[in-house]
C-alpha cells in the first residue's frame, strides 16, 4: 500500500492516549513509507496524525471542503492540500488516492467515512482493505452491532469480513497488506461516485 486514508475527527478528547494514538499512526505510516490522506484540519485527532507524519517524513495529503476549510482550521504544513466544493468529493478523493483506509477513534463525521468506505466495498466501487483501529475497545460496540447486523440478516455473510478490526496498529497493518477482496453485490464504475 502506497496510501492509507486516515478517518479521525478534529477533537481533543481529554484522555490524552488518542492523540498519543494519533501520533503513533501517523509517525508509523511514515515510517513505513505509506503516505497519509486525510481530512486536512490541523486539530485533534487529524493535526497529531499529520504533524507526526510529517514529522517522520512522510507524505501527508489532505482533502478539505471549502465549507470546512475554517471551521477545522485547514492545515498549511502538508504535503498537498486540497480543497473541494463538496463532502461527498472529499471522500471520493480519498478513495481515489489511497490503497487501503484505516479508521481511528472518532465522531459521526468519522463513522459517516467509516460506513461509506464499507458500503462502497459492499457496491464494488472499490476493492480496497477497510481497516478499524478499535484501540482501547472503543469501537467494540460497533463490532458488536455490525455481528447483530449480520445474525439479523441485513449484511450478507459474503460481506461481513468487510471490516478489519484489530487493538494494535501493527497487526491491523499486517492484516490489510494481506487483504483479499471479497464478493461484491454488483460491480460498480468508480468513475461515477
Amino acid at each position: 500500500m502506497k496510501r492509507i486514508a486516515v478517518y479521525c475527527g478534529s477533537a481533543t478528547p481529554a484522555d490524552p492516549r488518542y492523540i498519543d494514538l494519533a501520533r503513533e499512526v501517523g509517525a508509523t505510516l511514515a515510517a513505513r513509507g505509506i503516505g497519509v490522506v486525510y481530512g486536512g484540519g490541523r486539530l485533534g485527532l487529524m493535526g497529531a496524525v499529520a504533524d507526526a507524519a510529517m514529522e517522520a517524513g512522510g507524505e501527508v495529503i489532505g482533502v478539505i471542503p471549502e465549507a470546512l476549510a475554517n471551521v477545522e482550521v485547514e492545515h498549511t504544513g502538508l504535503t498537498q492540500l486540497v480543497t473541494v466544493k463538496t463532502m461527498h468529493e472529499r471522500k471520493a478523493l480519498f478513495t481515489e488516492l489511497s490503497d487501503g483506509f484505516i479508521t481511528l477513534p472518532g465522531g459521526v463525521g468519522t463513522m459517516d467515512e467509516l460506513w461509506e468506505a464499507v458500503s462502497w466495498a459492499q457496491l464494488g466501487y472499490h476493492q480496497k482493505p477497510v481497516g478499524l483501529l478499535n484501540a482501547f475497545g472503543f469501537y467494540d460496540g460497533l463490532l458488536a452491532f455490525n455481528r447483530h447486523m449480520v445474525e439479523v440478516g441485513f449484511i450478507r455473510p459474503a460481506h461481513q469480513g468487510i471490516i478489519i478490526a484489530e487493538h494494535e496498529l501493527d497487526l491491523l497493518l499486517e492484516r490489510m497488506a494481506a487483504h483479499e477482496p471479497g464478493e461484491q453485490i454488483i460491480r460498480m464504475d468508480p468513475t461515477t461516485l
